[in-house]
C-alpha cells in the first residue's frame, strides 16, 4: 500500500481517488473507511474527506477534479507532489 503522495503518478492517484468513489456505493463501509483514511494520510489536506463530499465551488467532485485540487493546494504550501510518470 502507497503512503505518500511521492510514491503515486498523478494518474495512479486519479485511480486511487476512482477506486475510493466507487466505493461509496459497497454494500459495508469496511473498505472505504481504509481508503479514506488513507486519502487523508497521503494528501495532508485540512479539508481531508470534505475535498471528495463537499468539492469546491465549480468542482464536480471527480477523480480528477479532487486530484487538480490536491495538486495545487500542496504545490501552494511548498509540498512535495506526485512523482513523475
Amino acid at each position: 500500500m502507497k503512503t505518500d503522495i511521492t510514491d503515486f503518478t498523478e494518474d495512479e492517484f486519479i485511480s486511487f481517488t476512482k477506486e475510493l468513489l466507487a466505493e461509496n456505493k459497497a454494500e459495508t463501509d469496511d473498505v472505504l473507511d481504509v481508503l479514506l483514511e488513507q486519502f487523508c494520510e497521503i494528501t495532508g489536506h485540512p479539508d481531508g474527506t470534505d475535498l471528495i463530499y463537499y468539492p469546491e465551488d465549480g468542482a464536480s467532485g471527480s477523480a480528477e477534479d479532487v486530484t487538480r485540487v490536491v495538486r495545487e493546494w500542496r504545490t501552494a504550501q511548498g509540498l512535495p507532489g506526485f512523482k513523475e510518470d
